[in-house]
C-alpha cells in the first residue's frame, strides 16, 4: 500500500472515530435535560416496567406545542420508551404476550391513542425529527380520554396504580393525564 492510500485510510478512520465519539457526547448531553427514568409494578407473578426519558415543561406549551396534536410521539425523549412484561397482559381485549415493546402515543385535545408496538428502535426519531415508528409492528392500540391534573406536572412521568383485577399505567405531564388500563 502506498503512502497516500495509508494516509487516506488513517484520515477516514479518524473521522469515523470522531463522528462516533461526537454521537456519544451528544447522547450524554441530551440526557442531562431529559434524564432516564424507570417505573415498575410487581404483584405476585407479574412484573411490569417502563423505561423512558423524562423531559421538563420549562414554561413551554407542551401538548399542541412542543408535542403536536394528532401526530405520532415516541412518548418521552431520547430513546424510544419501552414497556416490558414477564406475563401476558390484556389491553382493551387485545392480548399482549410477555416481552419488551415500545410505547407510542398520538396525543389529541380530547383523546389520545396509546400504541404498543413490537419494533425495536434505537433513538425514537430520525435526524429530521420524524418518528422511527413502524405501524406494521403494532400489537395493540387503544383510544383514551384526556384527563386534567390537579396541578401542572413539570417532568413527564409514567407510573402504575393497582386496582382489583387490573393495573393502570399513567402518563402525566403539564396538565394532562392519560390512564392506560391493563388486565
Amino acid at each position: 500500500m502506498n503512502k497516500i492510500a495509508k494516509r487516506i485510510l488513517i484520515i477516514v478512520l479518524l473521522l469515523v472515530a470522531l463522528v462516533f465519539a461526537g454521537f456519544q457526547v451528544l447522547k450524554m448531553y441530551t440526557k442531562q435535560f431529559s434524564p432516564e427514568r424507570e417505573a415498575s409494578y410487581t404483584l405476585n407473578e407479574y412484573n411490569l416496567s417502563v423505561s423512558y426519558s423524562s423531559p421538563s415543561k420549562k414554561n413551554r406549551v407542551i401538548f399542541g406545542g412542543l408535542v403536536p396534536y394528532d401526530q405520532i410521539w415516541r412518548t418521552g425523549a431520547n430513546e424510544a420508551t419501552t414497556l416490558t412484561t414477564n406475563k401476558s397482559l390484556s389491553l382493551d381485549g387485545t392480548e399482549i404476550p410477555a416481552g419488551t415493546y415500545t410505547l407510542w402515543t398520538i396525543p389529541g385535545k380530547e383523546s389520545w391513542t396509546v400504541i404498543i408496538n413490537e419494533g425495536k428502535y434505537d433513538w425514537g426519531v430520525n435526524f429530521d425529527g420524524t418518528p422511527t415508528y413502524d405501524p406494521e409492528q403494532d400489537v395493540a392500540r387503544i383510544s383514551l380520554p384526556v384527563e386534567t391534573t390537579l396541578t401542572p406536572v413539570e417532568k413527564f412521568t409514567i407510573g402504575f396504580h393497582a386496582y382489583p383485577n387490573k393495573v393502570v399505567m399513567y402518563l402525566e405531564w403539564d396538565d394532562t393525564l392519560i390512564t392506560v388500563p391493563f388486565e
